[in-house]
């Protein structure tokens, strides 16, 4: 890799806006100038906040809602006279 031109990678903090829940990971997000940091374990990180994670995601959480797609199979069939 050539020297100087890569950005920082370094530890953030992801907060869910729904939940509140903090996500510590790493991202090149940790160069920009973010004014929002948390303290965990005496050690203080920056803080992104995001609208969607896995701890809020309706697939995630269980909360998905499942299509009834059976009558409109039976719709189609029905409109273009295809018979089962």
């Amino acid at each position: 890799m050539k020297p100087g031109i890569h950005p920082t990678y370094g530890p953030v903090a992801f907060r869910d806006r729904g939940t509140g829940k903090l996500f510590l990971t790493r991202s090149t997000l940790a160069e920009r100038s973010i004014e929002k940091t948390v303290d965990l374990d005496g050690v203080t990180y920056p803080v992104v906040d995001v609208d969607v994670t896995s701890d809020s995601h309706p697939f995630w959480t269980g909360t998905a809602k499942v299509m009834d797609t059976e009558g409109r199979v039976e719709a189609f069939n029905r409109r273009y006279g295809i018979t089962s």
